[in-house]
């Protein structure tokens, strides 16, 4: 298939400018939640609350899984039938309903199927130990959870993460820790040099954000005013498996990010050089033109790996641009012959995204 056949899958429009994000906003995101350009949406519709009520899970997912490995029982969220199987790993502090706009997008686009966990710690995922994120532990439970879902399997498989996620989707891909063909690696708004600069102010910046809620409902208010995401169904549907409930009119949060802290750095460290050494096709999405670190520049400049600039998202980019993030993994899934158009998707469709960058 030609690059003009996947062009079959129609671009979206925008009418956003791209916007410079300062070089060091992966201080607050290289680990759990950023806030992308102002401004954030209100709360306030046409002179009408915004509906803050909470979004089920059944509404962009097929299925909810429990896996059970060890004593520990990891929560999976799962849809389609046929197709290859695209592995999503979210950031620290979401959960696998971070993904869950995004996967309704690309489950429209092209036939596939999708796999998206509760990491260790996080969502409805429980382990007896949920402190232990090494990068070691974390790679073992993500291969443990596909030989307990899928199995060995012919069917290709993509992964992509997020931040924490990324990193941990490049490790686990060079370490061949997945026991399948792997047909594509997508990495989501992660880069060795910016995450490693970052680290230092991260405590802060968690410290910064509310230590409670009174209700699910202020809490998706807080993600939506705070800007920390920018669409109303993605914070329905995500920011309440962010949070517990520890008494009546109490919720904290569900993993206290800080007690990672000593697991950071052995996250992010030599990625760029796993990211290059990785030998399937490679995605790398950012939210900033001006994220690339040395390594990266050399290696997009002799062609490793495919780079694509989303404008006006924040750090979690699928879940500010869902359909955007969609569009890009489907192109680049059909690009590399692991993926097909959706036979019920639309091949017609508005004019060209002018707005996103590749290079």
């Amino acid at each position: 298939m030609s690059d003009e056949e996947a062009d079959v899958l129609p671009d979206l429009p925008s009418t956003a400018a791209p916007t410079a994000h300062r070089g060091n906003d992966l201080l607050r995101q290289a680990v759990t939640h950023g806030k992308p350009p102002p401004p954030p949406p209100s709360t306030i519709l046409h002179g009408r609350k915004r509906d803050l009520s909470e979004l089920p899970w059944s509404d962009f997912f097929d299925k909810k899984h429990e896996v059970n490995i060890d004593g520990d029982t990891f929560n999976v969220y799962l849809k389609g039938e046929e197709g290859p199987i695209f592995y999503l790993l979210h950031g620290g502090g979401y959960s696998g309903l971070t993904w869950a706009c995004f996967v309704k997008d690309l489950t429209e686009i092209i036939t596939c199927r999708v796999i998206a966990p509760d990491l260790r710690g996080h969502g409805e995922t429980k382990c007896a130990d949920e402190h232990d994120l090494s990068k070691d532990t974390q790679v073992r439970d993500i291969a443990a959870i596909w030989n307990s879902v899928h199995g060995h399997t012919d069917s290709p498989i993509c992964i992509v993460g997020h931040s924490m996620g990324g990193a941990l989707a490049v490790h686990a891909v060079n370490a061949n820790a997945i026991a399948a063909k792997i047909a594509g690696l997508v990495v989501i708004d992660v880069v060795e040099g910016s995450a490693m600069e970052a680290l230092g102010g991260m405590v802060h910046f968690l410290h910064s954000r509310p230590s409670s809620f009174q209700s699910v409902e202020k809490a998706i208010s807080w993600c939506l005013g705070s800007g920390t995401v920018r669409s109303p169904v993605a914070a329905r549907v995500s920011m309440p498996s962010q949070i517990r409930q520890v008494s009546d009119n109490e919720f904290t949060w569900r993993i206290d990010l800080t007690a990672t802290e000593p697991y950071w750095k052995n996250w992010f460290e030599g990625l760029s050089g796993e990211f290059l050494g990785c030998p399937a096709p490679k995605l790398l999405v950012l939210a900033g033109v001006d994220r690339l670190d040395k390594d990266l520049t050399i290696g997009q400049m002799q062609g490793k790996f495919q780079t694509c600039v989303l404008p006006r998202v924040g750090h979690c980019v699928q879940e500010d641009s869902p359909a955007e993030l969609a569009d890009e993994v489907a192109r680049f899934a059909v690009r590399h012959r692991f993926a097909s158009p959706s036979p019920n998707h639309k091949s017609g469709g508005p004019p060209v995204y002018e707005r996103r960058h590749h290079f």
